[in-house]
Parts: C-alpha cells; sequence; structure tokens
C-alpha cells in the first residue's frame, strides 16, 4: 500500500503539487470516521499534531475496517491481511493501532476448536453454503425459512431456540446447517458444526489422553452449537448421558441455541437413544435426552430429491 510520503515525493516534481496535496488533504480531512474521532478528542488534538500525522491518517482511509472492502480474509485488501486499524493517540501524535478484523476473529476461533476436536469436520460445500443458494422445493421451504428467520432475529442477548432438521439421507440437511453457519459468520457470530459419530469415538479415545474435560467445556459453551447427523452412531449409556447429557444439560439451563440433523424423527432418535449397544432397555433415561431436545430446538422435516446422487 502507497504511504502519503511516497505519494507526496512523486507529486513534488510536479507543477501542480500544491494542489494535489490539497486534494489528497481534503480527502482525509473529509473523511466521517476520521472528522468523528477528531470531535471526540478535540481537546486533546492541536493542528500541528494532525499536519505531523496525514500519513497515518491516510493509512487508514486507504484500508478496510471491520471488512467492509474486503470479499474474505483470503481477499483482505489491507496491510496485514486479517487486521484493520483504529486510530490512537501516542503521546503528541495520531497514530494507528491494529487489530484482528471480525473475519479474522471467526477464523481463529475456529482453528482453535479444529486443533483440540478433530471431529469439527465439515466438507468443503458445507464450508461454502449459502441460503441463498440452495434448491427449493415444497420439502425443503420450510426449512429455509425458518433457518433464515432464525439467522434474520439473532441476538446475542436474547437466545433463540435452535432447529432440529430430520429426514432421509442426503437431502440438503447438513448443508442447511452450513449456510446458517455461515450466514451467522456475517454478523460476527462464531457456530461449531460437530459430526456426532466421529465426535463420540473421538471422547471415548480423550479418556485416555486426559482431554476429555476441555473438549466438553469446549462444546458445552459454544455461542451456537451445530450436532450432525445424531442417531447414526453406536451409542453406549456413557456416550448418551455422560457426554450427550452433559452438553445438553447445560446448553438447556443457559438457553444457548443448539441445532441438530438427523435420519430419525424425535420418536425414531428416542427408541434409538433407549437401547444401548449393549442391548440394554434404558428408556428413562433416553426420554431425559429427549427432553433436553425438544427444550432446545424445533422439528423440522426436510424432504426433496437426493443431493448425493
Amino acid at each position: 500500500m502507497q504511504k502519503i510520503n511516497d505519494t507526496l515525493r512523486k507529486l513534488a516534481n510536479k507543477k501542480d503539487f500544491q494542489q494535489r496535496y490539497e486534494v489528497i488533504k481534503k480527502e482525509i480531512m473529509t473523511n466521517e470516521e476520521i472528522q468523528s474521532f477528531l470531535r471526540k478528542n478535540q481537546r486533546e488534538i492541536s493542528q500541528e499534531m494532525i499536519d505531523r500525522s496525514l500519513g497515518k491518517l491516510y493509512e487508514y482511509t486507504a484500508q478496510s475496517k471491520e471488512c467492509n472492502r474486503c470479499p474474505s480474509l483470503d481477499g483482505c485488501v489491507n496491510m496485514m491481511k486479517g487486521f484493520h486499524p483504529h486510530i490512537v493517540i501516542h503521546g503528541n501524535n495520531i497514530d494507528l493501532q491494529y487489530e484482528r478484523c471480525p473475519r479474522k476473529v471467526l477464523h481463529d476461533e475456529r482453528r482453535k476448536h479444529e486443533r483440540l476436536i478433530q471431529s469439527i469436520y465439515v466438507p468443503k460445500e458445507i464450508l461454502n453454503a449459502s441460503l441463498g443458494e440452495i434448491e427449493l422445493n415444497k420439502g425443503r421451504i420450510k426449512a429455509i425459512e425458518l433457518a433464515a428467520t432464525f439467522v434474520d432475529n439473532f441476538n446475542k442477548n436474547e437466545k433463540e431456540k435452535g432447529l432440529y432438521f430430520y429426514g432421509k439421507f442426503g437431502v440438503g440437511k447438513s448443508y442447511i446447517l452450513g449456510a446458517i453457519a455461515n450466514e451467522l459468520a456475517k454478523k460476527g457470530v462464531s457456530s461449531l458444526i460437530v459430526y456426532v459419530p466421529e465426535f463420540l469415538r473421538e471422547m471415548k479415545s480423550a479418556i485416555g489422553d486426559q482431554t476429555i474435560d476441555v473438549k466438553l467445556e469446549t462444546i458445552k459453551k459454544a455461542p451456537i452449537l451445530m450436532l450432525d447427523d445424531i442417531g447414526a452412531e453406536t451409542m453406549s449409556s456413557w456416550a448418551r448421558d455422560e457426554v450427550l447429557g452433559t452438553i445438553l444439560q447445560f446448553r438447556m439451563l443457559e438457553s444457548l441455541p443448539t441445532f441438530f440433523t438427523s435420519n430419525f424423527d424425535l420418536e425414531e432418535l428416542e427408541h434409538h437413544l433407549t437401547y444401548s449397544q449393549r442391548g440394554e432397555e434404558e428408556r428413562l433415561k433416553a426420554a431425559r435426552i429427549m427432553e433436553r431436545i425438544k427444550y432446545l430446538a424445533k422439528p423440522v422435516h426436510v424432504d426433496g430429491p437426493n443431493r448425493r446422487l
């Protein structure tokens, strides 16, 4: 990115130097964000400070803030990819302080989760999912409408109920989850999508390496948790009660938005949870899990052609 000093040196050799200089200065001084900063700090800022700091102020105007000029994190236009500037006062100078932009914050948070929990695996097509690109049909309209309503109405201070998407294999349930996550990311809201069968296998292994507690805490406290393909696992009593039950109990008490996808409707899922891999029948424990799921999410049937064929 070209700094103002370099620009001025080039302009100095031209006859219209002063005129061009004034144009650049006017561009800087009419910037709304700079004007707001100067008004807020007018008692501390002198004209001399402003003149001395024109280079920094020009640097500020030329960069994206809050990702407003960047199509993506990879397409960040700033001097430091993933970082945007804030105007600050350091001593007798106006300076810039760089902080992570919203997309960088979400990216780093996801990477931290991925390093900790290997079952946070999402296919590439889901990472790029968009509600506006989902093929509409009678079986998906309600699901898409409710998903869009959740995103539009979501407020961090007012907890919303999640959705339980169920339907046959390949109708786009997981894709809708990915689309919701991407739409929320645009609002600066982090989501965690976990593939349940792999996650439960991972949690069993975590007993040996003593990481189970920290992994459970990460899942429990995710701002938006999406449990993909619940019911596809071979459920043990321990996984149902100590892992899934613990996560859902915490999220129910804290009213944290939680989404699910499953091939089972709620009645079929309860039957699945009733019988452990040892063949034990535990209706009461299964009912407790279902009570939490029903509290956390509204069931939505998803239908349509198999997208994977």
